[in-house]
């Protein structure tokens, strides 16, 4: 199974070198320009999910996604009972499309 760190080296190399953030409102941030991004306007290009080897309810999921300023990045969340509220927005956008 792959380790989240993992993922991130393995997407890095295919491009995706951008930091991406929730921001408030369900909105994603680029880490590269800093330009936000409503959940219509990004493309998940694959999606990871990791669940902890001892605790189902550590949970986190990590996006390669394609940002409509032309940046490609990674955005990565806990979820589940442990999300913060800007990542749960952006969860639940991303969940309704």
């Amino acid at each position: 199974m792959e380790a989240m760190l993992q993922a991130v080296e393995r997407l890095g190399a295919s491009g995706f070198q951008s930091d991406l953030s929730a921001a408030p409102g369900g909105v994603l941030r680029c880490g590269s320009c800093g330009k936000l991004a409503p959940m219509t306007g990004v493309t998940v290009v694959e999606t990871v999910r990791f669940e902890g080897d001892s605790n189902p309810d550590d949970q986190s999921i990590l996006m390669a996604v394609a940002m409509p300023c032309g940046h490609r990045g990674v955005y990565g969340s806990a979820y589940g009972p442990y999300a913060p509220p800007d990542d749960v927005e952006v969860l639940h956008a991303l969940a309704a499309r």
